[in-house]
């Protein structure tokens, strides 16, 4: 008998993403297939893989990247929002999409570099970067490895460790099981599914990030840090991350879960753009006399 790995990320994308389905296919739209667009995307070798991106709009850089579950596709409501007052570049991570795994295990440095070296490809500096989950992740490393490549940063559903101070028990004690579960599959040789991705995408979230408070504090660029009160990741461990990045500030939707990104793109999009449009507010509080 075959065994299925159907991680979390599965279970919570099977309960929010019907009606969002749906409500596309009655609209009768012919959809722009992001992901999969020959006018948009096209393929570069970094770091000894090929990666896979597509362009949308003009204006001033604004780079999106996914969560560990997605791809480019999934950032569809981003896209469209953005694209019209911004040139969108939005990247499928490796072994997500259209993109490469490559030989080496999956890491979150590894992907920021993948995003610095197309950054650096298309001669494009100073962008906007927004980052949902996972992404949240690589924007943070980005600001702190990379300031020059950054202008603003928003972070939506990021963590900066991989333990139950980070992330909710029952979704990190679902990580480790996953993971397992792949590593079984893998030495029975089991190729109904792609076990060697589902057990790297899960060891990433076992074993990593490892972002310190010192890491924080180089941060230089305004960063907008956002959860909703219904996360995967403790109301905590977001007000961390936020009071220790110098020029941060803290958005909390109520209500919303870790697919506000996709259930409720007004609300995060608006959010997003707002901040990206306006000067840094903040600092009066946290340094003045």
């Amino acid at each position: 008998m075959k065994h299925y790995v159907i991680n979390i990320w599965t279970l919570f994308l099977l309960l929010n993403i019907v009606r969002p389905i749906s409500l596309a296919a009655q609209s009768g739209s012919e959809a722009i297939p992001y992901g999969n667009n020959k006018n948009a995307g096209n393929f570069i070798a970094v770091n000894g893989i090929k990666l896979y991106y597509e362009i949308y709009g003009e204006g001033a850089p604004l780079v999106l990247i996914h969560g560990n579950g997605g791809n480019i596709a999934y950032m569809k409501p981003q896209i469209e929002y953005f694209s019209k007052n911004y040139k969108v570049i939005v990247v499928d991570c490796r072994g997500r999409g259209k993109s490469e795994l490559g030989k080496d295990s999956l890491t979150y440095m590894q992907m920021t570099k993948d995003i610095i070296s197309l950054l650096n490809s298309l001669h494009l500096d100073s962008t906007y970067v927004i980052g949902r989950s996972d992404g949240g992740i690589i924007a943070l490393l980005m600001a702190i490895n990379y300031p020059d490549k950054v202008k603003k940063v928003s972070a939506f559903g990021a963590n900066l460790t991989p333990d139950t101070t980070a992330l909710f028990p029952i979704f990190y004690k679902q990580v480790i099981q996953d993971r397992k579960q792949a590593d079984e599959m893998i030495a029975k040789n089991d190729t109904s599914q792609n076990c060697y991705l589902i057990q790297q995408r899960n060891r990433l979230m076992e074993f990593q990030p490892q972002i310190s408070t010192s890491d924080l504090h180089k941060i230089k660029c305004p960063v907008l840090i956002l959860s909703c009160d219904r996360d995967l990741i403790p109301e905590e461990h977001t007000l961390f991350i936020y009071r220790n990045i110098p020029k941060a500030n803290l958005c909390i939707f109520t209500g919303e879960n870790h697919f506000v990104t996709k259930n409720n793109p007004v609300l995060f999009n608006s959010a997003v753009a707002k901040y990206f449009s306006e000067p840094f507010k903040g600092e009066e509080l946290r340094h003045g006399d």
